[in-house]
């Protein structure tokens, strides 16, 4: 008879449909955030060769590249992500001449993750965030039944898991495998 092994502890996967995003510096969270997507990190490979050895090649780690982040929302009247993609935008000034507003244009985001109860499980700190194209409207389509978008792709230098968001212990439980 085959031996029944007995995992100690098991976590459910979390829903990918329960998270928010907020500005570091902020407790407010930014409305009706309903898709993030390029949450994707890759590192360049380094093929090395030793010149007593030509037939093997070694890999090393190089540069690490961050995808940029698409956040998608329903169009509201809250204009914070039309205000902060504005300020990498050139404007003409009061005496006519072209200009860019790029004070303070980088910021850090939060992604909160949930669990069903709306326990945080998860988070995630993106750092120096910056709005690269701004859609504020998708299209207009009169035959359509759906809700007006906006899209706005986040240029990044990084993110890391925060450690200190830990799941609570109510999670886990015992699960035979077979």
């Amino acid at each position: 008879m085959p031996q029944v092994s007995v995992r100690a502890k098991r976590v459910d996967p979390f829903k990918n449909f329960r998270f928010k995003v907020k500005f570091s510096d902020s407790t407010d969270y930014i409305a009706y955030v309903s898709k993030i997507s390029g949450f994707k990190r890759t590192t360049e490979v380094i093929r090395h060769r030793n010149g007593g050895d030509p037939a093997t090649s070694y890999k090393l780690p190089g540069r690490t590249e961050y995808d940029p982040l698409i956040l998608e929302r329903a169009v509201t009247a809250d204009t914070v992500l039309e205000q902060w993609a504005n300020r990498t935008w050139s404007f003409r000034n009061a005496a006519g001449g072209l200009e860019a507003s790029l004070q303070d244009f980088r910021r850090d985001l939060t992604v909160d993750v949930f669990d069903e109860s709306g326990q945080k499980v998860l988070a995630y700190q993106v750092f120096n965030c910056w709005v690269s194209e701004y859609q504020p409207v998708a299209d207009f389509d009169s035959n359509a039944n759906a809700i007006s978008l906006q899209h706005v792709k986040l240029e990044n230098e990084g993110w890391v898991r925060d450690l200190d968001v830990v799941a609570p212990s109510d999670l886990r439980f015992d699960d035979p495998v077979g």
